[in-house]
């Protein structure tokens, strides 16, 4: 009997501990991840307004007090343990699209395909223009976004990342909206998910424009 309870204690405890990494990792999506993002974009969007509005904007980023506390417990640890954890949800869960042909199925499917394209552009991103230019003693400013994307591979790849990105947030929220209890009907769930489609076609528009902003 006490081997049976202390199994049924572990479960119940594996049950409860997997539920607040979920929540936990849903939420770094969606507020510190999410806010940064949408501040990311918008940050670059300014190069559509010319060079000069670019660069005024990462200055004024760069002088924020206390900014690199702020990256690294904002967004830097946030991004981690989303990325971490959500490889692990990837290779662990079961997905039916072969099976089922449900739309929620697929939508599940592309949320772990995206998921992992936006892990590998958005450590590739970091390193070419955050790292390496730190290393090198380089600002980054209008100009060396720009070189960096005139080579059309890496431009293409960041078509393909700027996709992915807003796709995974996008289809983020709608999840995680139902995740938390706030739209738990049919039809609440499908107006959510047409505002998050059309907060995936924005924002990747804007994305998509950006780039041919700095080219």
């Amino acid at each position: 009997m006490e081997v049976k309870k202390l199994g049924v204690g572990n479960t119940t405890s594996s049950i409860t501990k997997h539920f607040v990494l979920a929540r936990l990792h849903s939420l770094a999506g969606l507020i510190p991840l999410g806010l940064f993002l949408i501040e990311h974009f918008y940050t670059n969007a300014t190069a559509i307004l010319g060079a000069d509005t670019y660069n005024r904007q990462i200055a004024f980023l760069h002088n924020i007090p206390f900014v690199l506390l702020i990256e690294i417990f904002f967004i830097a640890i946030p991004l981690i343990f989303h990325a971490v954890y959500g490889m692990y949800l990837t290779f662990i869960s079961r997905n039916n699209t072969l099976t089922y042909s449900y739309r929620r199925n697929w939508l599940f499917f592309f949320q772990r395909i995206t998921g992992i394209v936006t892990l590998i552009f958005v450590v590739y991103h970091i390193w070419a223009l955050r790292i390496s230019n730190a290393i090198s003693g380089t600002e980054v400013s209008f100009q060396v976004v720009s070189e960096h994307l005139q080579n059309p591979w890496i431009f293409a790849f960041y078509v393909v990342g700027i996709i992915a990105t807003t796709y995974h947030f996008a289809n983020g929220i709608s999840t995680g909206l139902i995740t938390w209890g706030i739209t738990i009907g049919k039809a609440s769930q499908k107006m959510s998910s047409r505002i998050c489609l059309g907060v995936f076609i924005l924002m990747t528009v804007i994305g998509i424009m950006t780039l041919f902003a700095f080219v």
